[in-house]
């Protein structure tokens, strides 16, 4: 690492400009999220433990105390050093969470609830909130009060299987992808919760959500098409859409060679010509 004068470039208005964004936690995956909603031009507040800040200040220390992950994860971030664990801390917060759209947090389910934070509490004062949780096993079900990191849930997840090999521990993947999808995932539904202000999102569909998707089917982007064998099939729809002169299926998917004696009659072939060819293997 270098040290360098080059200024930084003057930014342009992102897609999330105007959007305020608080950000209690630590390490990986709430920072993640963090990062990438504040380059897309949200405002962030990152609040951090005034003792030592967020751990991840001094992960892979490279050298006069900085980490290059601390600086990639929290680019775009403005630091408030706040005592979550003094009830004048827990105040500010809330504070501070009231001015806010987001909430970004990634503690242990139950930690929020005991500092009164928690979404009942903090939706009474801010009620259009979105708040994004981020923990091991979730908020609910028999696993929720469990310590997770990324690391287990690719365990969890089965990954460790897949990049394992038979009779040895599992591989480690090499970077922090349980952390980083999870993050990913959690984007989307702030994405998505912010669609209040018509920011562009949309559902990462599989194919049975294309297939029944009423908006498709309205704009005929699926067909119902028969085979020659006559079977039905849903296909993809014809695009683009012409409104005088749009686009049709006139006939099914051709079986091989069945005009083959038609098609070579409009260049002069005759029947008796054809039947040649087939004998020797050129047409069919």
């Amino acid at each position: 690492m270098t040290q360098t004068q080059t200024p930084l470039p003057t930014p342009t208005p992102g897609a999330l400009t105007g959007a305020r964004l608080i950000e209690m936690g630590q390490l990986i995956a709430a920072p993640f999220a963090g990062k990438m909603l504040g380059e897309f031009g949200a405002e962030v507040v990152k609040i951090e433990p005034p003792a030592a800040g967020d751990p991840l200040r001094n992960g892979r220390m490279l050298k006069d105390g900085t980490s290059v992950w601390w600086q990639v994860s929290s680019r775009n971030k403005r630091s408030v050093a706040l005592d979550l664990l003094a009830e004048v801390g827990q105040d500010i917060a809330r504070r501070l969470v009231c001015e806010a759209d987001v909430l970004i947090e990634n503690f242990r389910p139950g930690t929020l609830e005991g500092w009164g934070l928690g979404w009942d509490e903090l939706s009474t004062g801010n009620p259009g909130l979105i708040m994004l949780r981020i923990s091991g096993y979730g908020q609910t079900g028999p696993y929720r009060d469990l310590p997770g990191f990324g690391v287990i849930g690719e365990a969890m997840g089965g990954l460790r299987h897949l990049t394992g090999e038979p009779g040895r521990v599992p591989v480690r993947v090499g970077v922090s992808i349980g952390d980083t999808l999870a993050a990913l995932h959690g984007i989307i539904g702030v994405l998505a919760a912010l669609g209040s202000a018509r920011v562009p999102a949309g559902k990462v569909c599989i194919a049975k959500d294309i297939h029944e998707d009423p908006h498709l089917r309205a704009r005929d982007m699926i067909l119902r098409q028969r085979t020659r064998e006559r079977y039905e099939l849903d296909v993809p729809g014809i695009v683009p859409k012409l409104s005088a002169t749009p686009g049709s299926v006139r006939s099914a998917a051709p079986r091989l060679g069945k005009k083959t004696a038609t098609v070579l009659a409009g260049i002069g072939l005759t029947a008796a010509d054809v039947a040649e060819l087939r004998a020797t293997g050129v047409v069919r």
